[in-house]
C-alpha cells in the first residue's frame, strides 16, 4: 500500500516539474517575442519628463538653416536634424556647421524613396548610403533612422534593426512642407502637447518664422528641449558614435558591399 502510495506521489510529482517547466518554456518565448517586438518597433514618442525634440527634416534647400540654428543658439537648445544622403552630398559644409552647433544628426534614407514598397536589401542599401556618407563627412555615426514621409515596411524595420538604427517616427506633425502658414505651424507644434513629444518640421520659411515661439512656448512651460536619443533614453552628446562606435556595429553593417564600387566612389567624392 506504502509503495503504491509513494509510486502514485512521485508520478504526480514529476507531472507538476512537467506542467511548471512548460510554462516556464512559453513564458520565456514570450517574453523573447515580446522584446524582438519591441526592438524592432518604430518608435513614435520619447519617455522624457517633461522633455519634447524638435525634429527636423532636411532633403532640400539652405536658405533657412542658419536661421534655424541661430534661434537654437539663442536658447540653448539642440536637436536632432535627420538628413538625406543626397543632400549630404550637395551640401556638406552645411552639414558639418549643424554638427558644429551640437545638435545630433540622424539619418533620413539616402534618396528618399518610399520604403514599404523596397525589399529588405534595398532597405539596407538607402539606410547605410545615409550613414557611410554623413560619417565621412563629419566623422559620427548615426544610430536613428527616420524614414522619408514616415513610410515603412517590415523589411524597413527589420533592415534598420539589423543594421544598429532605431525607426523614429513622431508624435505630432506640422505638415509645414504644405501648409505654408507660420500659426499653423506653431499651433500644430504646441497645442495640447505633453512629455516625450516628437515634433517633425523641416527648415522652410513658415516654419523658421513660427520656430522662435515654439521654443519659448516649451521652455517656459517647463520643458526641456532635448535630441531625441535623450529623449527616448539613449546616451548621447555631441561627439558620441564616432569611429568606436562604428567599429563595434561593423559586423551588423555589411549592406555598403551591395552597392557597386563605381557607386560608392561617387559618395566619397
Amino acid at each position: 500500500m506504502e509503495g503504491k502510495f509513494f509510486t502514485h506521489f512521485v508520478a504526480n510529482a514529476v507531472l507538476i516539474i512537467l506542467i511548471i517547466a512548460v510554462a516556464a518554456v512559453g513564458f520565456v518565448g514570450a517574453t523573447t517575442n515580446v522584446f524582438s517586438v519591441n526592438e524592432d518597433a518604430p518608435i513614435y514618442r520619447g519617455t522624457g519628463t517633461k522633455q519634447v525634440s524638435l525634429m527636423i527634416n532636411v532633403y532640400w534647400g539652405t536658405e533657412y538653416i542658419d536661421d534655424i540654428l541661430a534661434i537654437f543658439d539663442r536658447y540653448g537648445v539642440t536637436t536632432t536634424f535627420f538628413v538625406g544622403g543626397c543632400w549630404v552630398a550637395q551640401y556638406p559644409d552645411v552639414l558639418k556647421t549643424i554638427a558644429e552647433h551640437g545638435h545630433e544628426i540622424g539619418n533620413h534614407g539616402y534618396f528618399h524613396k518610399e520604403h514599404s514598397k523596397l525589399n529588405y536589401e534595398e532597405n539596407v542599401r538607402e539606410i547605410n548610403a545615409c550613414g557611410k556618407i554623413v560619417f565621412e563627412y563629419i566623422g559620427i555615426g548615426t544610430t536613428l533612422f527616420a524614414p522619408p514621409g514616415g513610410d515603412f515596411g517590415s523589411e524597413t524595420l527589420r533592415a534598420a534593426a539589423n543594421n544598429g538604427y532605431k525607426t523614429i517616427m513622431w508624435s505630432r506633425d506640422t505638415i509645414d512642407w504644405r501648409d505654408k502658414d507660420s500659426e499653423l505651424v506653431f499651433t500644430r507644434a504646441t497645442k495640447n502637447t505633453s512629455d516625450g513629444e516628437l515634433i517633425l518640421m523641416h527648415p522652410t520659411a513658415h516654419t523658421r518664422d513660427a520656430l522662435d515661439r515654439i521654443v519659448k512656448y516649451y521652455l517656459e512651460n517647463g520643458f526641456e528641449i532635448v535630441p531625441v536619443s535623450k529623449n527616448i533614453g539613449e546616451i548621447w552628446t555631441s561627439t558620441s558614435n564616432t569611429q568606436a562606435d562604428l567599429d563595434l556595429l561593423q559586423n551588423s553593417r555589411t549592406a555598403f558591399t551591395l552597392y557597386p564600387s563605381a557607386f560608392l566612389s561617387t559618395l566619397a567624392a
